[in-house]
């Protein structure tokens, strides 16, 4: 195997050394820091804060060190991840944001509600900062909560271009807590990031080291017996499709952070016995989706997308890509603790220590078996279980022209869908058969074992929407692929080959049902505005920013396109919207024309 395709894996025994090693500039603290209690932290456990009303910003090519390696980074103020902002609801803000790259650079702040010409997206909502520019970012803030920003340019986003943001809420806090931390999840390649795009061209599954083998398929021989098994390999082989394929970029050459340190570096954060401690949990990987959990340690899920919620306690949450949860904890024992972030393929792991003193040791849980996808996530379960071979042919008989769907992105009016065909070509490869609603169920490899984990349907906003309307217009949206040629779409086209906008009318309520045709879970984002969930609880639907549409799943979410301007909606990992999963949102006055 080539050098720069051997397997970025750890050992159990690093993976006990880092978890044991005091690292960081916490380890020369004997005494709990001020900075971590609540309301007069500078400083959260080694991250750079800046807090106020303005702010200098400066995006600069430099070296980082990332797990004992010096590498190539794109930082923001030096610093990896980006400085911590603190912000306060009503407040306004200035961002002066100098771009000292060669090559141009901008700032997304990832759900916060802002202008769209502050939005930060090039080509949509600006041009760009050109080199040795600066761009003046100004807005009022509107909201409070657990937000994070990040380039929209290139690849800088793997690069190290990223950092967390904390809005203090005007009013009182509806969540009592005497000490927080900000968890930064993200992952880290030492390839050039555009190296890692052209191999996944040439080859998708060239990080995927988890392939299938003959001893599989003989134990699904053993557990499903030989014919389905059978069925079950020659379907997926007449799908071009690997059922270990769950994430694109892996272990392999990723290496998984918790606020910039790796799992041998050991992040640490103090706390006090019997209090109540606040982890606000933000996904700034580029490619990865991790499950979450604290072995001994419930947690109470209070926030998502920096939007308060319900307290649910919980055990393991999965968090995709671009998704914030804040949980609190509430440790009882004079113990450490191990926080673990696993990738959902498994293929790696970041790990951080919570320890009421220093010297303390966490025990640490192995890295699990590998997941594999099933007929279910094409939604074809039901194929799998025929016995006359009929599911083969209705693969070959299906025929994407006569899949017909409303997309009011091409209607004449507010209220006046259009039908049209679903697109077919090189960039769809399939379509999910039969897809169905899977907010209420658990994510992939979590679905057995009797602890508690967190689905959509456990999530309920803490105020009653602000919108009941029932929508005036529908709108459906296939996520679509061709995974052997690293093609990634919406209905089928890629973003540099659509026609237009998406066009919502100013005010206006509406549906919008994603429908993931695709062997993976895709992290959908809207910029501007939020949704509620259709988890069918018409009063308190979650509403936010980004969700996870997991593979043969159709949702739905519903807007009401309060924002003018022109906005991004895309896939959150990286890659993928590089490929071309991404549109624009227009939302514009009724009488305009589409």
């Amino acid at each position: 195997m080539p050098a720069n395709q051997r397997p970025n894996k750890i050992t159990r025994r690093e993976f006990i050394h880092g978890c044991t090693t005091i690292g960081g500039s916490l380890a020369l603290q004997s005494v709990l820091p001020a900075w971590a209690r609540s309301g007069t932290q500078t400083n959260l456990a080694g991250l750079a804060a800046l807090s106020g009303t303005e702010f200098d910003l400066d995006v600069a090519s430099a070296q980082s060190t990332v797990d004992g390696r010096s590498t190539r980074s794109v930082l923001v103020n030096g610093h990896l991840p980006a400085p911590l902002l603190r912000w306060r609801e009503g407040d306004k803000v200035t961002l002066r944001v100098t771009n000292n790259l060669d090559v141009d650079t901008s700032i997304h702040w990832h759900g916060v509600l802002l202008p769209y010409q502050m939005d930060g997206v090039p080509g949509v909502t600006f041009p760009g900062i050109k080199p040795r520019q600066t761009f003046v970012y100004e807005f009022p803030i509107r909201q409070a909560g657990t937000y994070w920003y990040h380039s929209h340019s290139g690849f800088q986003e793997q690069l190290g271009h990223y950092g967390p943001i904390i809005i203090e809420p005007k009013h009182a806090d509806p969540v009592a807590y005497d000490r927080e931390y900000v968890i930064v999840l993200s992952d880290w390649t030492f390839e050039d990031p555009h190296h890692v795009f052209a191999k996944l061209k040439k080859m998708s599954d060239v990080y995927n080291f988890q392939q299938r083998t003959l001893g599989d398929f003989f134990a699904d021989v053993k557990s499903l017996g030989a014919m389905r098994a059978l069925r079950e390999r020659m379907m997926w082989g007449a799908m071009r499709m690997n059922p270990t394929d769950i994430a694109d970029v892996t272990g392999a050459t990723y290496k998984y952070l918790i606020n910039g340190h790796s799992a041998s570096e050991n992040w640490t954060g103090l706390f006090a016995l019997g209090e109540s401690v606040r982890l606000r949990f933000i996904n700034a990987s580029a490619m990865s989706i991790f499950n979450v959990r604290i072995p001994d340690l419930p947690m109470t899920v209070v926030q998502a997308d920096g939007l308060d919620v319900q307290p649910v306690e919980i055990d393991e949450f999965q968090i995709g890509t671009a998704e914030t949860y804040d949980v609190i904890i509430k440790p009882t024992e004079n113990q450490a603790y191990t926080l673990v972030a696993e990738s959902n393929d498994r293929s790696g792991f970041a790990c951080a220590t919570l320890t009421p003193q220093l010297g303390l040791a966490a025990p640490v849980p192995p890295l699990r078996k590998r997941p594999t996808l099933s007929m279910k996530d094409m939604a074809m379960d039901h194929m799998a279980d025929e016995e006359d071979g009929s599911s083969m042919q209705t693969m070959d008989m299906m025929d994407h022209a006569k899949m017909n769907h409303s997309m009011g992105s091409m209607s004449d009016g507010p209220n006046e869908p259009q039908v049209h065909l679903h697109a077919r070509g090189a960039g769809v490869a399939s379509l999910a058969v039969n897809p169905v609603n899977r907010l209420g169920e658990r994510p992939l490899g979590l679905q057995d074992g009797d602890h508690r984990v967190l689905v959509y349907t456990d999530l309920k906003s803490l105020h009653p929407n602000p919108d009941p309307r029932a929508p005036s217009r529908e709108l459906e949206l296939h996520l679509t692929s061709n995974m052997e040629r690293y093609m990634w779409s919406f209905d089928g086209v890629k973003f540099s080959e659509v026609d237009g906008p998406i066009v919502f009318y100013k005010d206006e309520r509406l549906r919008l049902t994603l429908v993931n045709d695709t062997m993976m879970p895709h992290p959908i984002h809207l910029h501007g505005m939020f949704f509620d969930v259709g988890t069918g609880d018409h009063k308190n639907r979650p509403r936010k920013h980004t969700i996870v549409v997991k593979p043969g799943e159709k949702l739905s979410v519903y807007i009401t396109a309060d924002a003018l301007g022109e906005w991004a909606f895309h896939c959150h990992l990286l890659y993928h919207m590089h490929a071309g999963m991404m549109r624009v949102v227009s939302v514009r006055d009724a009488q305009q024309p589409a």
